[in-house]
């Protein structure tokens, strides 16, 4: 049997897992001025989801990971097709391309609807407090524990090897993309990949944390870190402490406020980019204060 310890454990650490995931795309995200880019993927990928669950007959099949993957890069492909070609700008080609996919997929539902037992809800909105009881049971009827926690760490070793192999690539098209094309950098490779790592990471996480807590651990925690150090590796390094300290408090803040487990996660990210932004600003005001008044002793 399962004990709240137990359970604690297991939510704290596969939220803090999907934190570190998203919060190192993150930082890229933030840095190229596209962190809602995300939130258009949670979106976008409801078709993909949809076809995906029709071909499968299951929520879970790889088919539905598949579609949702490749809606997720064609939802990346016309963002950057309406911002470069369009002249679109960045935001109207997010809200364009994740509200025309997303009622693609609403329209596909209902269509589909006498064929498949499929809601909009449920396959956007995950609850993180089930995952102790949604367990992978192997052909031989052994338990290999909560199936997300496998998901997750399997998803955390993609995005670790693929920020490491190419952080070098990453860190110049991300500060300037022309010079990294000067540079022989694929900016449009890189690029691509990256958003495909977004896209994946989105999917296979908004199952167990729901999606508007995937997009807030890919924008909060960078943005949080960004008002402390502008070091991208000293960037990545707090962006990772905040997601697991957003985990954990949001955890037991929830147990104690018996209330929804993401929903509490989400609202401390938010206090904690807020509280950063009033000490960072006044923490300016003073070094400014302080420059003024050693300027006015000098003279």
């Amino acid at each position: 049997m399962i004990t709240f310890d137990q359970n604690a454990f297991l939510i704290i650490s596969t939220a803090s897992l999907i934190a570190i995931s998203c919060g190192l795309l993150g930082v890229f995200m933030m840095l190229r001025k596209m962190s809602m880019t995300g939130d258009a993927i949670s979106h976008a990928v409801l078709p993909g989801i949809v076809i995906g669950y029709f071909i499968s007959g299951s929520q879970r099949g790889v088919e539905v990971i598949v579609g949702a993957g490749l809606l997720g890069i064609l939802a990346t492909l016309i963002i950057d097709f309406l911002r470069k070609k369009a002249k679109v700008q960045l935001d109207a080609s997010i809200g364009i391309t994740f509200t025309l996919l997303f009622a693609i997929g609403i329209i596909l539902i209902n269509l589909l609807a006498y064929k498949v037992d499929l809601d909009q809800e449920c396959v956007l909105y995950g609850e993180i407090a089930y995952l102790p009881i949604d367990l992978w049971i192997t052909d031989s009827g052994f338990s290999m524990g909560p199936r997300i926690i496998w998901l997750a760490l399997l998803n955390l070793l993609l995005v670790g090897s693929f920020i490491f192999l190419l952080f070098k690539e990453l860190k110049l098209t991300s500060f300037d993309e022309g010079f990294g094309m000067v540079m022989g950098i694929p900016a449009g490779a890189i690029n691509l990949a990256l958003m495909s790592m977004v896209s994946y990471t989105t999917v296979s996480s908004f199952d167990a944390v729901g999606a508007i807590l995937v997009v807030a651990l890919l924008v909060v925690p960078p943005a949080t870190a960004f008002l402390w150090t502008k070091d991208i590796k000293s960037l990545i390094k707090l962006t990772i402490g905040i997601g697991i300290g957003i985990s954990v408090l949001g955890y037991y803040l929830a147990f104690w406020a018996d209330s929804s487990i993401a929903g509490m996660m989400v609202t401390v990210g938010g206090a904690v980019f807020l509280i950063s932004a009033v000490l960072t600003s006044k923490k300016f005001k003073f070094r400014l204060g302080t420059q003024s008044n050693q300027e006015a002793f000098n003279s």
